[in-house]
């Protein structure tokens, strides 16, 4: 038996002051942008939700992989939460786009950015994963076709990654790369600590839904074996002569 709930509590705590000292951070110790001004501050949310969320959906097609290699529905079920909460964080980063293009460039969205374009790719492809999953009445097929969905999804993330990045023509900044990009120290250590507070967010919550979907799994496992268990106290009552 898998405790999800193990842990949690902790792993909560050091979420929350993680989140509360990157905030912190982002208001009071991250300089201004000389060109944006204030509104640079929400890349520190925006790019840590993109991040995370891609990473969640390469980690679903992961725990997919896990399904269709070992038949367990513990790894389907893993997949499905992975997935359902990059899609939720997804959204926040489609909001925090949208609003920083506004402040920015003047435009709610610019389809010639390939960096916009291809994350609203992404987000398309993975939200018919939940459609696709309910669509199918047989458990098995349903968690073996959502497992092989989530696996050719999940790799697709880093293939039209590294085609953005090989891209020549680029509206989107520039402002990481594998090298530390355009960011002075102090923004880098803010980000970073921002990317570590949202990740752990992402963890908590597949950790927090995870514990709940298993706690209504043994419930459910306990009422029926009590509702066999009476089943048959019943048809020996009947059997048995008056």
């Amino acid at each position: 038996m898998t405790t999800y709930g193990r842990g949690l509590r902790g792993l909560a705590i050091a979420t929350v002051v993680t989140i509360t000292v990157a905030l912190a951070l982002v208001f009071f110790y991250a300089p201004l942008d000389a060109d944006q001004g204030f509104v640079q501050k929400i890349f520190y949310l925006h790019v840590p939700l993109a991040i995370t969320a891609l990473c969640g959906f390469v980690f679903g097609g992961a725990l997919g992989a896990m399904y269709l290699r070992t038949g367990e529905a513990r790894w389907d079920i893993r997949s499905y939460v992975a997935i359902h909460l990059a899609l939720i964080f997804g959204v926040g980063v489609l909001l925090t786009g949208a609003i920083w293009a506004k402040a920015s460039w003047g435009h709610w969205w610019i389809w010639s950015d390939p960096t916009l374009t291809s994350f609203l790719i992404v987000m398309l492809l993975f939200a018919t994963y939940q459609p696709l999953r309910f669509s199918i009445e047989d458990r098995d097929r349903q968690s073996r076709y959502a497992s092989v969905f989530a696996v050719v999804a999940g790799a697709f993330v880093p293939l039209n990654f590294i085609a953005v990045r090989a891209a020549q023509a680029y509206v989107h900044p520039r402002v990481l790369t594998l090298a530390g990009g355009n960011l002075p120290g102090s923004m880098r250590l803010v980000f970073v600590v921002s990317l570590l507070g949202i990740a752990l967010l992402y963890v908590t919550l597949w950790k927090y839904e995870m514990a709940a979907k298993n706690t209504r799994m043994q419930v459910r496992a306990l009422r029926r074996a009590l509702l066999g268990d009476d089943a048959v106290s019943s048809l020996k009552r009947s059997a048995a002569p008056s």
